[in-house]
């Protein structure tokens, strides 16, 4: 995702009406996502078995079109930063051929983590330890809400309207997987 992202820089940069190598790296990634779409639903090793015939030769084929690529286009332009990066996560980005585990892209990941990176800012305001102590539980149960499908907004009306009736022994109730309301679809 982030090579595809800096071949769309790239080609926004490129005159209008203009294919070229840029274009031509976002289809290769695109078809790589196409047989990633195949995928989903398939055990890891039929999973493998679909990126030893379909992706593996697309990944080939971007390979030595970046190799030649790359002699061809100036370094600081943005399609040679975009070659560049490619060229130097070239390990990281063909890691998933070689097990159905592991996904084409980190996109999932990074989402899970984003609140964290969004709240970086916020947690500056968390004048005292115990401020902060707050600010990190609170966002705790929501992330823990969240990836038990749940609405977060409704589990903490739930913890905050149950917590002062309980005593320490029951607090186990309280935690996500007892409790039933799921996320609206």
């Amino acid at each position: 995702a982030h090579a595809r992202r800096k071949f769309i820089e790239a080609q926004k940069a490129q005159p209008k009406n203009k294919t070229g190598k840029a274009g031509w790296a976002l289809n290769q990634i695109s078809k790589l996502y196409g047989v990633e779409k195949q995928a989903r639903a398939l055990a890891p090793a039929a999973r493998q078995a679909l990126r030893d015939q379909q992706s593996r030769p697309l990944i080939t084929q971007l390979r030595t079109w970046l190799d030649k690529s790359q002699a061809q286009v100036l370094p600081k332009s943005t399609l040679g930063k975009a070659l560049h990066y490619l060229d130097g996560q070239w390990p990281r980005l063909t890691r998933f051929l070689d097990d159905g585990c592991i996904p084409l892209d980190n996109n999932p990941a990074e989402n899970a983590i984003r609140p964290f990176v969004v709240g970086r800012k916020n947690w500056l305001f968390s004048h005292t330890p115990s401020g902060a102590q707050a600010s990190a539980a609170i966002y705790s149960l929501i992330e823990t809400a969240k990836a038990n499908g749940l609405s977060p907004y409704g589990y903490l009306q739930h913890v905050f309207e149950t917590l002062p009736t309980l005593n320490e022994d029951d607090l186990s109730a309280l935690l996500p997987w007892h409790w039933k309301e799921t996320l609206p679809t």
